[in-house]
C-alpha cells in the first residue's frame, strides 16, 4: 500500500466523518437519483444511515444495492472548488446491530423520534472504493476508505468514556471546542469516539470534529489523546 494510498484514505475519512449530512445517489430505473440524508459513521468510518421505506432512495436501493455519497466539505470555502469533498461508492446493507443505532442516535438525537417507526431501518454503506477532491490538483482514488484494525476494545469503551468526559470533565470539552475548534456557544458535549477522533455536539445540533493526531485503538490510548488535546487547548494552542 503506497503512502499516497493511505493519505487519500485518511482524507477521505476526515471529510466523511465530519459531514452532518451527505448526499446519497441512487439508481432510479437507470437513471441517478440523488437526495438529501443524515450521516454517521462506525468506527471505521462506514457510514450509517436511517432511511424510510417511503423514501425515493430507499425504494431504489431495495431495488439495486449500489449507491454513492457524497460528503461534502466545502462549508466556509470563499471559492467552494477549493474546499475538500470525498465520494464513497459500495452497497447498501440493513442493519440491525444495536452499536450502529446507538452511534446514528448519539449524533442525531433528534432522529429517535421515527426511528422506531415500522417503516424506517438503519443501513450501513460497504465501501467499495472513494474519491477524494482535497482541492486543485489534489485528486486520488482510493481502494482502501475504511479504517483496518482490531476496534473491539474501544468499542466496548466508547459509552463510558463519552459519559465520563461529558459528567466529570464537561469544562475539557468545553475547551475542545471553543479553543481548538473554534466554535461558539455553551453545552458542547462529545457524542462519538473513534480511533481517528471525536465527535461533539452542541444542544442545537451543530455537530463538530476533534481529530487525533494519534490513531486510538482503546480507553487508554483515548484518554492518553484527549488529556494531551486539552492540555494544547489550556496553552492556547
Amino acid at each position: 500500500m503506497s503512502t499516497a494510498s493511505i493519505d487519500a484514505a485518511q482524507q477521505c475519512r476526515a471529510v466523511a466523518r465530519a459531514c452532518r449530512t451527505a448526499t446519497l445517489a441512487t439508481n432510479m430505473a437507470g437513471s441517478p437519483y440523488a437526495s438529501l440524508v443524515l450521516a454517521a459513521f462506525d468506527l471505521d468510518a462506514t457510514p450509517l444511515l436511517l432511511i424510510s421505506q417511503l423514501a425515493e432512495h430507499t425504494k431504489n436501493l431495495l431495488a439495486d444495492p449500489r449507491v454513492s455519497l457524497l460528503c461534502d466539505g466545502t462549508a466556509g470555502y470563499a471559492e467552494p472548488l477549493t474546499g475538500p469533498r470525498a465520494t464513497l461508492l459500495g452497497r447498501a446493507v440493513r442493519t440491525d446491530e444495536p452499536r450502529h443505532r446507538e452511534r446514528f442516535l448519539a449524533r442525531h438525537p433528534g432522529a429517535a423520534m421515527y426511528a422506531d417507526f415500522k417503516d424506517f431501518a438503519f443501513y450501513t454503506l460497504a465501501i467499495e472504493r472513494a474519491h477524494i477532491v482535497a482541492g486543485f490538483g489534489r485528486i486520488h482514488w482510493c481502494e482502501d476508505y475504511r479504517l483496518a484494525g482490531d476496534m473491539q476494545a474501544l468499542a466496548e469503551a466508547e459509552a463510558s468514556i463519552i459519559a465520563h468526559m461529558n459528567s466529570d470533565h464537561a469544562d475539557a470539552v468545553a475547551l475542545y471546542a471553543s479553543k481548538l475548534l473554534g466554535r461558539d456557544g455553551e453545552g458542547w458535549q462529545l457524542c462519538g469516539i473513534d480511533p481517528e477522533g471525536a465527535d461533539l455536539i452542541h444542544p442545537e445540533g451543530q455537530l463538530a470534529r476533534l481529530p487525533f493526531d494519534k490513531t486510538v485503538w482503546d480507553a487508554e490510548g483515548a484518554r492518553v489523546e484527549l488529556v494531551r488535546l486539552v492540555k494544547r487547548a489550556r496553552q492556547g494552542s
